[in-house]
């Protein structure tokens, strides 16, 4: 079994290169809709006294012949401890013998991943015509989401607001290395964009309705565990919404809390991004329909990705053959 740490994954596929993990996402989203994958809903450990939680992430491709398993956290404090808010390590191992194959960092992996889904969702979902992003957070993640966002067409614009300003001038400076330029504005300001990604840790909505456009794509990042959410839920109820899974978005994702108050319904979701990969179902419509994209993570995009990043590893370091240890 090898153990591939995150300087060597970073070594081999470096941010600037996450256009290229696109399509391994759009693979992944795609065999799960046409059932080629197993996924049972991640499971929780909630740490209720540390206000953070442990979820556990198997998936099975039959299309890979491999399975693997994230363990992740996420604890919304630890910033101010010097820590990463999440962290995670991935086993994957070869389905035809059960063989751990490799234990790997999880927490680049994690972020890019994730980036790389909300950048499929804005291809499929937002309209045709579409400039601008705006970002509320401005955290890791949404370093991820612009850099893969940006990978799909071209925008003009970037606007980014966070109740951190000096937050917003980090991302800035990251950013400008890699020659791209975002813009500090207010929450309104980043709201009112063709495309809204919103990457916070908020347990109360932060996103009024009245701001949402006709037209809008929104991509709902921050809400990923029980009690979590960001947008009115009447802006989900003007909306078409999006989800990665149905399950996991129900007791989790950014419809978790309207779904639990009887505000919406399971009705009330027009499908999932997978069935959309698929064409069991359209995307976008209407350049005037409002889009949500309810992002919760998934363990397939995970075991895609770490195979991905497997496949460049051996071939980077001429493996031909498994070493067991």
């Amino acid at each position: 079994m090898y153990i591939i740490g995150q300087s060597e994954i970073k070594k081999i596929f470096p941010l600037s290169r996450i256009g290229a993990l696109l399509k391994t996402i759009e693979n992944a989203f795609g065999d799960y809709a046409l059932d080629k994958a197993q996924m049972p809903p991640k499971q929780y450990l909630y740490f209720k006294k540390h206000d953070g939680d442990l979820r556990i992430m198997p998936a099975y491709s039959c299309a890979l012949e491999m399975a693997g398993t994230k363990i992740v956290n996420v604890h919304p404090k630890n910033p101010q401890k010097g820590l990463k808010t999440v962290m995670a390590v991935i086993v994957i191992n070869d389905a035809k013998t059960g063989i751990p194959l490799a234990l790997m960092d999880g927490t680049y992996i994690t972020g890019i991943r994730t980036g790389a889904a909300g950048a499929l969702a804005a291809k499929y979902l937002a309209k045709k015509g579409a400039t601008t992003i705006g970002v509320v957070g401005a955290g890791e993640q949404a370093l991820y989401q612009i850099m893969a966002t940006i990978k799909i067409r071209r925008f003009k614009k970037i606007i980014v607001f966070d109740i951190s300003e000096s937050a917003v001038d980090r991302l800035k400076k990251i950013l400008a290395k890699e020659g791209i330029k975002i813009s500090k504005g207010t929450i309104k300001e980043a709201s009112g964009q063709d495309v809204l990604i919103t990457t916070t840790p908020s347990r109360t909505p932060i996103i009024k309705e009245e701001w949402i456009m006709p037209g809008t794509h929104i991509n709902a990042i921050g809400a990923d565990a029980q009690g979590k959410e960001e947008l009115d839920p009447k802006i989900l109820k003007r909306a078409k919404i999006v989800v990665d899974d149905w399950t996991q978005a129900s007791h989790s994702g950014e419809i978790n809390v309207p779904f639990s108050r009887g505000i919406i319904q399971k009705k009330d979701i027009y499908g999932s991004l997978g069935e959309i990969v698929a064409q069991k179902k359209p995307g976008r419509q209407s350049d005037k329909e409002i889009t949500v994209f309810d992002s919760t993570g998934l363990a397939i995009q995970d075991l895609y990705t770490a195979n991905f990043f497997y496949y460049l590893f051996q071939k980077k370091n001429k493996i031909k053959n498994f070493k067991i240890f």
